[in-house]
């Protein structure tokens, strides 16, 4: 595993100052834009989904969706989307949650989980949690149970794993790079 953190993290670049002043922004362009990085990356994580027994994923707007659905592919599972309000036609499962300056909602088809299922919620990066602790809200709403959140990188100065652990009810939280 070792090999597979140098990997991603030789492929992340750090941005200063985006998007504003004293912030060092994580940008995956560059993992991604890498044909064989992106490979290990999906393999490691449908590799995650399948051990831990999920049937579906679900994948954070908007780079949770292009991690999260070559993941499904790769573990020959669905694919969900959870999008920002007013994003999904149909009937819908919203879950509002607080930002650092204000709030904000996500959604789910209402149909797209049923009680069998076992998700396994992806994500690109865990800051504080909150967006991945409202899809956990989702996810149990519709009757489908938590296999797992799994992150490309965690961002360990801020609070989302402890937030999320609570929020997990004893599922596994895998991050791959902590920074």
């Amino acid at each position: 595993m070792t090999d597979i953190k140098e990997l991603l993290l030789s492929r992340i670049r750090d941005v200063p100052d985006y998007p504003e002043p004293g912030v060092l922004f994580k940008d995956i362009t560059p993992l991604l834009a890498d044909p064989s990085a992106f490979t290990v990356l999906t393999d490691t994580l449908a590799d995650l989904c399948v051990r831990r027994g999920a049937t579906k994923v679900v994948g954070l707007e908007a780079r949770g969706f292009i991690l999260g659905a070559p993941v499904a592919v790769r573990a020959g599972l669905g694919f969900i989307p959870v999008r920002k309000a007013g994003k999904l036609p149909g009937a819908t499962l919203s879950q509002s949650y607080d930002l650092e300056y204000g709030s904000a909602e996500i959604e789910v088809h209402a149909e797209d989980l049923v009680a069998d299922d076992r998700v396994m919620v992806i994500d690109d990066v865990l800051a504080t949690g909150g967006t991945a602790e409202a899809a956990l809200h989702l996810v149990r709403r519709a009757g489908a149970e938590v296999a797992g959140v799994a992150v490309l990188m965690e961002l360990g100065f801020l609070p989302g794993r402890d937030r999320l652990l609570t929020a997990l009810e004893g599922a596994p939280l895998d991050s791959l790079l902590v920074v």
